[in-house]
């Protein structure tokens, strides 16, 4: 099996492709890049998430790595891929291997390496780590592994604590003032992953009244998978309306997503969130510079950062493009310097100026709680109010299955002949980093990107009201099945 890299790491079903053996030649394969860097004398740290048989796994690669002479610190319970990242930072080490699946399903597992400042690991590495893992895998290598104990014993692998540091950080990035005599209501959700043991506590350190669901392990995640999504924190809606809480919050399972549910229940997405974010931190720290967005996510920010003299940089999906823009930008823990601001993607993610080059589910539940206790209004209204001064933005994604011949002619389409027109609506511009994005005349636009893993078409909208979003997805509809459309419209 060739193992491969997506957006964020190498995951796959368990069992199937997810084996010991497979961990096992990409540990090796992350050994052999770390000692062409010349990077194998610094520690390496290693984690992992709550799913089935995880800190197993998270012991065999650290054994791996072990075997390879390196000193391996390995936490001692299931720790947030954000914290694997501060870590790596504040240990100075050779880089991080974080034992997760993010936010899929239960039966799936994986593999987040993470380099040495701390990001999630360029295409360049992680392309040459996959042939590495090739070479080895080609070979049938036999990789001898000695027990556990006997690294421990010769201090090889250390078992670590990484929570304290960690919150202490956290800590420092928030303001503590807005959050005296608020006592707000909040309803944490867990989903059964790593942030347990992180988000209530400093909620509750901060006088917070905090409720928490699905704080436990449970390898099952309640049958589906540690999704903030409006479908997975569909409990957590019900008991933040059923308490007349102040907001829901929600990480995925590695906690580096997050999910919100404002007062009433109401699920808002991330793309509602993060141009709150974006005008909350530069009026509360007075930061200037950079706002980094992928290139699906909302325009909202563009917005913010035109209203309020900043720049925004646009990069392709995946985490680990922000990220490198915040390190271009001397942004990165522990300078509070620099001239990043903040780092968004439209799943979830979120970082900022003096964090890590990853993305932090805790950090950015915490942030809108300061937001709210400071600005005393619920987070519908913040939107209101910014809706009238930067102008309206709202988004929708769509999920496709298609075909792999599909996705194979439509890429071949976009790229030889991309459309000038699209259901009657005229593209202003397209921007191709990463999929394709139609700008239309007067600032909506219809974004298509797929899948490298699936036969999956993921569509974009944006727009100013649920009407335009409806053309949008009409027209989109127009575009992956032109014939389709053809016959609908000769009925």
């Amino acid at each position: 099996m060739a193992i491969k890299f997506g957006t964020s790491g190498w995951r796959h079903l368990m069992a199937e492709e997810f084996t010991f053996p497979n961990l096992r030649i990409c540990t090796q394969a992350i050994a052999e890049e770390i000692f062409k860097q010349k990077n194998h004398n610094k520690p390496i740290i290693v984690g992992y998430d709550t799913r089935f048989l995880s800190e197993h796994f998270a012991k065999e690669s650290a054994q791996i790595l072990a075997n390879n002479g390196m000193e391996v610190r390995l936490s001692g319970r299931d720790v947030p891929t954000p914290v694997v990242a501060f870590e790596i930072i504040r240990a100075q080490a050779a880089g991080g291997i974080n034992i997760t699946a993010s936010h899929n399903p239960f039966d799936y597992n994986g593999l987040k390496y993470s380099s040495a400042w701390g990001g999630p690991a360029l295409p360049e590495m992680t392309h040459a780590i996959e042939s590495t893992a090739a070479h080895i895998g080609e070979a049938d290598v036999a990789m001898r592994i000695k027990p556990e104990e006997a690294h421990v014993a010769d201090k090889l692998i250390q078992i670590t604590d990484f929570r304290p540091a960690y919150v202490k950080h956290i800590k420092s990035l928030l303001d503590p003032k807005p959050f005296k005599g608020r006592r707000l209501k909040i309803v944490v959700d867990a989903l059964f992953g790593t942030a347990r043991g992180y988000l209530a506590e400093i909620l509750r350190e901060l006088g917070c009244e905090v409720e928490v669901l699905h704080e436990v392990r449970d390898v099952y995640f309640g049958g589906t998978g540690p999704d903030p999504s409006e479908k997975g924190l569909a409990r957590l809606m019900e008991v933040v309306k059923k308490t007349k809480a102040d907001m829901g919050l929600a990480c995925d399972g590695d906690a580096d997503r997050f999910g919100i549910v404002d007062a009433g229940g109401t699920y808002l997405t991330p793309n509602d969130v993060l141009p709150l974010l974006a005008r909350y931190i530069h009026q509360s720290r007075g930061w200037e510079g950079i706002i980094a967005r992928s290139v699906m996510t909302t325009h909202g920010l563009d917005a913010v950062a035109r209203k309020y003299g900043l720049e925004l940089k646009e990069t392709p999906v995946g985490f680990k493009h922000i990220g490198e823009v915040m390190n271009e930008a001397d942004s990165i823990w522990p300078s509070t310097e620099g001239e990043f601001v903040m780092g968004a993607e439209e799943s979830g993610g979120f970082t900022m100026r003096g964090h890590v080059p990853e993305k932090d589910g805790i950090l950015a539940c915490l942030l809108v709680a300061e937001m709210v206790a400071a600005s005393k209004k619920t987070l519908k209204e913040l939107i209101h109010d910014l809706f009238a001064e930067v102008g309206v933005h709202i988004t929708r994604r769509i999920n496709l299955k298609a075909t792999a011949d599909l996705v194979t002619s439509l890429k071949e389409q976009f790229s030889h002949k991309p459309p000038i027109e699209i259901d009657g609506l005229h593209v202003h511009r397209i921007v191709d980093m990463d999929g394709f994005k139609f700008i239309f005349h007067g600032g909506s636009w219809l974004g298509v990107r797929f899948s490298g893993t699936e036969p999956v078409i993921r569509l974009y909208l944006e727009g100013e009201s649920e009407k335009q979003l409806d053309i949008l997805s009409k027209a989109g509809e127009s575009l992956l099945h032109p014939s389709h459309n053809g016959k609908k419209k000769d009925r």
